[in-house]
């Protein structure tokens, strides 16, 4: 695939307290690079070139930088050279993926982490961190057996405007959550990657099918954006093209 092939979704995201300040700000969500074999890297980094240009203000990124290979560290280190920085800061977390063969090797995911955290990415991994007056929650992977909303909300201000990221969108359905009654951005689910015209997507690993891509009403007034992502699995999609996120922040 190419770069211009990658859709730049423009959208609002009203945010509860938001300082007058940050309003009319360029928040930008990537997820899902999936770095490695099946994805190639002058792609993604055209795609971040392209996003770069967007000048944004936030950058988030919601999990799986990699698909898992051996020696795979120095090709992610390359990629994350051009990585568009947020002018008042860029946060990840990370997904299943990163923690390599069967979600089941954290030394994999703490690689990950410094690669990113090297190339000048807050990472989150059931934590918090506030950036020019907005607070950013991170959860780590619910695959990986290392999601805990309750760890990483208890450790948050409640008085500040706050964004939760989350890369598995099933983990908005787990306990946990009633700390934050704001916008979660996720991944993962690449859209389905292939959607047949008027019938749900045949390859979505979620349990809750709902979740492919798009908004989502949740309870207690929280809101759900799952992002289809840059990278891929496949080398195929249809009927849902890679996106970018492009949010302009509102007072809600």
């Amino acid at each position: 695939m190419e770069p211009h092939w990658v859709q730049l979704v423009h959208r609002g995201l009203a945010v509860r307290g938001l300082p007058v300040g940050l309003v009319g700000k360029r928040l930008v969500q990537l997820s899902d690079f999936h770095v490695g074999p099946r994805v190639d890297d002058d792609y993604l980094i055209g795609t971040l070139d392209r996003v770069a240009g967007l000048q944004p203000d936030f950058v988030v990124f919601t999990g799986d930088f990699i698909t898992y290979e051996a020696g795979g560290m120095e090709r992610l280190a390359r990629v994350l050279g051009h990585f568009p920085h947020g002018r008042l800061g860029s946060v990840a977390i990370l997904g299943n993926h990163d923690y390599g063969p069967a979600w089941s090797h954290p030394e994999i995911a703490d690689a990950v982490a410094e690669t990113a955290q090297n190339a000048g990415l807050v990472v989150l991994r059931n934590a918090s961190v506030q950036l020019a007056g907005l607070q950013f929650v991170g959860m780590d992977d619910l695959w990986a057996r290392q999601f805990s909303p309750l760890a990483a909300l208890v450790r948050s201000d409640p008085e500040l405007p706050t964004i939760a990221l989350t890369h598995n969108p099933d983990s908005v359905d787990r306990k946990g959550w009633e700390l934050h009654s704001g916008w979660i951005l996720a991944g993962h689910t690449h859209g389905g990657q292939c959607k047949p015209p008027f019938l749900p997507p045949p390859l979505l690993p979620v349990e809750n099918k709902r979740y492919t891509a798009g908004e989502f009403t949740l309870s207690a007034g929280r809101r759900l954006y799952i992002n289809r992502g840059v990278g891929h699995l496949l080398r195929v999609r249809f009927n849902v093209r890679p996106e970018v996120t492009v949010f302009e922040l509102q007072r809600a």
